[in-house]
């Protein structure tokens, strides 16, 4: 417990000022978070972690990740799903280059690796160039729904959510969860209010606390499915960095979809 605390308060001292100054220091913070996650990623399929795979992985993530709908080499202008299908190509071409020694199976989970970890932190990345309320609001909203899932599950959990990926999450925990999050996220609209009406805006909480949680239990699938624990251990008594963020970077591209963000 000692260990967690040291490392959290250590964790926001770092955390905090990118967050709050935003603008290119953040967006430089976001590429260094999402190089770190897909790294964690990548390591968890030992298979694919040959220099061809990793160099293509981390090139398409790094300008995927670049705040612009296109990107210009040279004279030449590529839009991000331009990035994305010159990749898919290039994952295929290898698995013959490579005599199948990279596999389609393999492209497959390197693709859905890059696409997950550059979406994430795109929009997470995004969320914060419109404005540090917003950043602000969901923050407060997901981890109000992580505190509220487990107290509630602590105390009234009875029936399991999905005890084959985590068996300790129980369907009152999420309700609890997303109870604890309405009320913080409208607390914070009262605050510092959105232009939404409050109806809306509790329909958008509720969307971001059935999310994350869904975001959450992706993470333990993953995990589950690689037979470890941690994502990574850059954070002592914490995980990797894909361990503290799995709620937030699947959230982030369903505010894009919804328009909370532009």
């Amino acid at each position: 417990m000692k260990q967690r605390i040291t490392t959290a308060i250590f964790a926001l001292i770092i955390f905090i000022p990118f967050v709050y100054y935003g603008q290119w220091p953040f967006i430089i913070f976001g590429y260094f978070l999402a190089s770190i996650g897909l790294f964690e990623l990548l390591k968890m399929n030992h298979k694919n972690m040959n220099w061809v795979v990793t160099c293509l992985s981390f090139i398409c993530l790094w300008m995927m990740l670049l705040p612009t709908s296109d990107v210009t080499i040279y004279s030449f202008t590529l839009t991000k799903i331009n990035i994305i299908i010159i990749y898919t190509m290039l994952l295929l071409a290898y698995t013959v280059l490579s005599k199948n020694t990279f596999s389609v199976v393999q492209a497959g989970f390197v693709l859905i690796a890059t696409a997950y970890i550059s979406m994430g932190f795109y929009f997470l990345i995004t969320l914060r160039l419109e404005g540090l309320d917003y950043l602000l609001f969901i923050l407060l909203v997901i981890w109000a729904t992580d505190t509220g899932a487990y107290f509630a599950g602590r105390y009234f959990g009875n029936r399991k959510l999905w005890p084959d990926i985590s068996p300790n999450k129980t369907i009152e925990g999420a309700i609890g969860g997303i109870i604890v999050a309405i009320l913080t996220g409208t607390i914070f609209h009262f605050v510092h209010p959105f232009d939404y009406q409050i109806v809306t805006l509790i329909v958008i909480i509720i969307l971001i606390s059935i999310v994350g949680q869904i975001g959450d239990l992706v993470a333990s699938a993953y995990k589950r499915h690689f037979q470890i624990k941690d994502s990574g251990h850059i954070l002592p008594g914490h995980g990797g960095i894909l361990d503290r963020l799995d709620s937030l970077i699947f959230v982030a591209p369903l505010l894009y979809v919804i328009h909370f963000i532009s």
